[in-house]
């Protein structure tokens, strides 16, 4: 046991040898942005690589359609209700701005986006065809091609309810499989993380995750960015 933990401590290490740095992309959004990554993402991360090794970058907006990241359409016709932005891919350049910033003058030796939002989107039959988009973007301006990608599936909140209840369930399905056929993709659960107890005693699966329930997600995020990158390593 003890040469198997010494030999994957040298395998971690010969990860940050070589130059470069692990760039970390964090966006999404509201249950993005109730994450901290400091509190919960970047000590697993950081422990793992190495602090000086890392950089980690959130830029997540609230109530936010996929399409503000993306600047095509991608739906025939274009739909003329729900979260719609004026501008196609209207977030984009300042979600950008921040991330180009964090790696100006660094070398980069792996790139990993991770992903929590979708519930803008219920109605949204083209988002697989936008997240590969988005990947696309994201790959001509960082300037990097083998992106790692980590998706958090919307929770189960309003699975109880019919109201854009087939929305939530597709949405579900298409992170997961997404995920699933993307080469170096991952998916996290997040069904446990809006556990709310009543004052009866039953339990309310929120929107929103609870206090405890962003830290975790942020230590699963982290997790699965690292089995990621130990994975592509390895081939």
């Amino acid at each position: 046991m003890r040469v198997i933990v010494v030999l994957l401590q040298i395998f971690t290490a010969s990860l940050c040898l070589g130059g470069g740095k692990h760039l970390f992309i964090l966006s999404g959004q509201s249950n993005m942005v109730g994450m901290n990554p400091e509190a919960s993402f970047t000590p697993l991360i950081a422990k793992t690589f190495g602090k000086e090794h890392i950089i980690v970058v959130k830029k997540a907006f609230n109530g936010a359609s996929i399409r503000s990241w993306v600047k095509a359409n991608h739906e025939f016709p274009p739909p003329l209700g729900g979260r719609v932005p004026k501008v196609r891919g209207d977030l984009y350049k300042p979600f950008m701005d921040v991330v180009k910033l964090a790696i100006k003058g660094e070398k980069l030796k792996t790139v990993t986006f991770v992903w929590m939002q979708g519930e803008s989107d219920l109605n949204n039959r083209a988002y697989a065809i936008y997240l590969r988009e988005l990947l696309k973007q994201i790959r001509e301006d960082v300037g990097f091609n083998e992106i790692n990608v980590v998706l958090g599936r919307i929770s189960d909140n309003g699975l109880d309810q019919k109201k854009r209840l087939e929305g939530r369930k597709r949405m579900r399905r298409v992170q997961v499989g997404f995920a699933k056929s993307y080469a170096r993709g991952a998916w996290v659960d997040t069904d446990d993380l809006n556990d709310e107890k009543q004052k009866d005693g039953s339990i309310h699966h929120g929107l929103h995750y609870t206090k405890q329930g962003y830290v975790v997600l942020g230590r699963r995020f982290a997790q699965t960015s690292v089995n990621l990158i130990l994975q592509m390593q390895k081939k």
